[in-house]
């Protein structure tokens, strides 16, 4: 009953037979490879139009590197104020920028508003010289809340943003599980809806060590070579990474993959919000789920041996935040979750839930 990460689980199969095919003989280092090339020319396809694509080995290196791309130094990158950027990227995004400002941006379940945007917006004018200068948004697609933007609303916040000549940035660590849970293509969940430069997770849906910045408009891409290249990023055995990616997107695998784990977090959801003393402050929209249940259930999970993060989050009001008595947990599920954890974590919880007075 491990559903503390989706970066706990290993690689898939059909990702590990594109490793070892890759592996035999030699071939051009630093990703001038055919394997890097075939994953190039499939997600240009998976894009419905020609991108600039660039492997790297981490979600950290794709997020920081891409807003490097999009932000100069000494400029600001607007986000939400829990983003994995801002909160959990040890400081990368600033540090790739060359001291740009992350701005953080309130709002319910994860989400940024165009409302709340806008008052972001309104404290940084431009021409103020004793302020950091707007450049991007950042938009995380599935949110830490494990919430997901619509095209409408990604759409409305890209067009905000570029009529105030801001770039968009989308933080795609488990862009998968989006996908996968709507009724949207790739195409039109990004570039069709304003987005600028995605960066593509393929990590935590069953590659290794494999993500992918994707530049929409490749004339940003102009010195992205040379940015990759000194953040550590440009691997000499760059097929290694291509086969990954190449692997990852054959026959429609990722989504696959990330369906099962969705199908999973919607089982796990839908258990425990059946139980009395829990209760889901948002829905289950993707492969995450944040239920909030009595303490003796948390202690009961626990000594069963279940492994998950306690979570605390400023995208809850006060009237949906957990009471005293009460834990908030942070559940993921992978593409290898099995249903037999789903409903043994379910169990435990019920029998748990049952003695709590009603």
């Amino acid at each position: 009953m491990n559903f503390s990460s989706d970066n706990a689980s290993g690689a898939s199969p059909q990702v590990l037979r594109a490793i070892v095919e890759a592996n035999p003989g030699t071939a051009a280092p630093y990703g001038m490879d055919p394997w890097t090339a075939d994953a190039s020319r499939r997600l240009s396809e998976l894009f419905e139009r020609e991108v600039a694509a660039f492997l790297v080995a981490t979600g950290t290196g794709s997020n920081a590197l891409a807003l490097a791309a999009l932000a100069p130094p000494g400029t600001a990158v607007f986000c939400h104020q829990e983003a994995h950027v801002i909160e959990d990227e040890c400081g990368a995004p600033e540090f790739f920028t060359g001291g740009g400002k992350l701005v953080g941006i309130p709002g319910a379940g994860g989400k940024v508003t165009p409302d709340g945007f806008a008052a972001a917006l309104a404290r940084y004018p431009r021409g103020i010289v004793r302020q950091v200068q707007p450049a991007a948004l950042s938009l995380s697609q599935v949110t830490e809340a494990g919430t997901l933007y619509t095209v409408a609303e990604i759409r409305a916040l890209a067009d905000a943003a570029h009529a105030a000549g801001l770039a968009v940035h989308m933080d795609g660590a488990r862009f998968a599980n989006a996908v996968a849970a709507m009724e949207a293509t790739p195409a039109e969940m990004t570039w069709k809806a304003g987005v600028d430069v995605l960066s593509f997770g393929a990590t935590k849906n069953g590659a290794i060590a494999c993500e992918a910045v994707v530049f929409f408009d490749t004339s940003r891409a102009g010195d992205f070579l040379f940015r990759r290249k000194r953040g550590g990023h440009t691997l000499s055995k760059g097929r290694l990474l291509g086969a990954q990616m190449a692997g990852f997107l054959d026959g429609g695998h990722w989504l696959d993959l990330a369906r099962r784990a969705n199908a999973r977090a919607a089982r796990l959801s839908a258990g425990l919000a059946a139980l009395p003393g829990v209760r889901l402050p948002w829905p289950t929209e993707a492969n995450e789920v944040f239920p909030i249940v009595p303490a003796a259930v948390d202690d009961a999970l626990k000594a069963a041996g279940a492994r998950y993060y306690p979570w605390t989050t400023r995208s809850l009001g006060d009237d949906a935040a957990p009471r005293e008595g009460e834990r908030m947990l942070r559940l993921i599920c992978a593409f290898d979750t099995e249903e037999a954890a789903v409903e043994e974590f379910i169990a435990v919880a019920a029998r748990a839930a049952a003695v709590q007075p009603r």
